[in-house]
């Protein structure tokens, strides 16, 4: 299967995401919110794991991809609780578009820290999302 029909897959679910998660997080906490989402997250990918027998594989893991996935795991949790406490005082339709901002950090950081090329479309294409993500979010 194509990395594009994982890719529109994932942003279908992350819409669902911000959705279902500004109706829950509406008379909650945002970092009780967030502890319970990340329980599930938690059940749900090592079931997966454990339903396709990839278990075996942890202790291969060298102990410098190690590092960077426990890094990962705490840059997403303090992104997840920044996002649902956003969520709570804002409204997601103006949430959302600021949060996928990512895109053009990802971008910058990519080139910055992974050496990735960045041509003129890309950095034209990180202005317009920019410029667009500015535009829903603080239209009036």
């Amino acid at each position: 299967m194509s990395w594009l029909i994982f890719a529109l897959a994932s942003a279908i679910f992350a819409a669902l995401t911000a959705i279902l998660a500004k109706i829950g997080v509406r008379d909650v906490d945002s970092n009780l919110a967030t502890a319970i989402r990340t329980v599930v997250i938690l059940f749900f990918a090592w079931g997966i794991v454990f339903a396709q027998g990839s278990q075996g594989k942890l202790a291969s893991i060298s102990r410098f991809s190690l590092l960077f996935l426990i890094l990962s795991g705490f840059t997403t949790g303090l992104s997840w609780l920044f996002y649902f406490r956003a969520l709570q005082v804002g409204n997601v339709s103006q949430v959302a578009p600021v949060d996928k901002l990512s895109l053009v950090f990802t971008i910058i950081l990519a080139f910055i820290i992974l050496s990735e090329k960045v041509s003129l479309t890309v950095v034209a294409g990180g202005f317009l999302m920019t410029l667009g993500a500015l535009v829903i979010a603080f239209a009036k």
